[in-house]
C-alpha cells in the first residue's frame, strides 16, 4: 500500500464527526429489534460494535446512516439532526460490495462526478493507488476477487471525502490476507482523521482496530468503554462469554 500518496481527505469540521443516539427504539412486527439505544461517539478514532448474531449491530449501523428510519428516538450528528445535507458526510461500505458493471476507474469516477468533481484524474489515482488497485484500473470490476472488490469499494466510499466511514462486516468472507489489507486501509482512514465505526466478529480484528468497543446483545448495549479495558475485564457476562467464544443467551 502506497501510504505517501494518501489523498487529502477533505472531511470538513471535526465537530460533525460525534454521533449522540438518544433512547432509540426500532419495532419490526411488534419486536424491539433495537430498544433504548443510548450512545454517545467522539469525533475521531475507531470504535467497534460487536456482539452476537441477531444483537442488532447492522441495524444500528443503518439506523445511524439514515437508511433505517428507528421507531422512536433521535439521531444527531455533531448535534445536528440525521438529514440529506449530514448524510453526505458518512458513507457506507456493506459486506457484499455493489459494484458497477464498468471498469475498476469508471467505478471511481462515477462517485466523483457524483460530488461535482471536475478533473478527476489526480483524485482517483490517487484513490486507487491507496488501496492498491492502480494496476487494475482498466479491468472490469466484476474480474475482480473478493478482496479486492472490497478496496474498490472503500475507495468508492472514500471518493465521498467522508467525515465518517461505516463499515458492515467487511472482511467477513475474505481471506486472512485481504483482510489484513482492509485492516491497514481502515486503520489508515483513521490516522487521517476519518471517523470509523466497524461491526465486526473477528475478536483478533477487534482487538488490532479499536480504540473503543460497543458491546451489543438483543438489541441493546450491554456495555462499552476503550478497547483495552473491555478487552482485559469486560464488565458484563455476556461479553465475557463471547469473548471466551461460548454461546451467548
Amino acid at each position: 500500500m502506497a501510504g505517501a500518496s494518501w489523498p487529502p481527505l477533505r472531511a470538513g469540521g471535526a465537530e460533525r464527526c460525534s454521533l449522540a443516539v438518544n433512547d432509540l427504539w426500532y419495532l419490526a412486527g411488534g419486536r424491539a429489534l433495537l430498544s433504548g439505544i443510548n450512545l454517545t461517539l467522539g469525533r475521531s478514532g475507531i470504535t467497534v460494535l460487536m456482539g452476537p448474531n441477531g444483537a442488532g449491530k447492522s441495524l444500528l449501523l443503518r439506523v445511524v446512516h439514515g437508511l433505517a428510519a428507528p421507531t422512536s428516538g433521535a439521531v444527531t450528528w455533531g448535534g445536528r439532526s440525521l438529514n440529506e445535507e449530514t448524510r453526505r458526510n458518512i458513507a457506507l461500505v456493506f459486506q457484499k460490495p455493489a459494484l458497477l458493471r464498468r471498469t475498476v476507474a469508471a467505478n471511481v469516477d462515477f462517485v466523483l462526478a457524483a460530488r461535482g468533481v471536475k478533473d478527476r484524474t489526480d483524485r482517483r489515482n490517487e484513490l486507487l493507488e491507496t488501496v492498491d488497485l492502480a494496476n487494475r484500473a482498466d479491468q472490469p470490476a466484476r474480474l475482480l476477487s473478493g478482496g479486492e472488490q472490497q478496496r474498490l469499494a472503500l475507495a468508492r466510499a472514500l471518493a465521498t471525502d467522508p467525515c465518517v466511514l461505516l463499515l458492515d462486516e467487511p472482511t467477513a468472507s475474505l481471506d486472512p490476507a485481504s483482510s489484513l489489507r482492509i485492516e491497514q486501509i481502515i486503520a489508515l482512514v483513521a490516522a487521517r482523521g476519518v471517523r470509523v465505526i466497524l461491526v465486526t466478529h473477528d475478536v483478533g480484528q477487534a482487538r488490532r482496530l479499536a480504540d473503543d468497543v460497543v458491546f451489543m446483545s438483543h438489541g441493546q448495549v450491554v456495555e462499552m468503554g476503550f478497547a483495552d479495558s473491555f478487552f482485559s475485564a469486560p464488565q458484563s457476562e455476556r461479553a465475557r462469554a463471547f469473548l471466551d467464544g461460548r454461546f451467548v443467551l
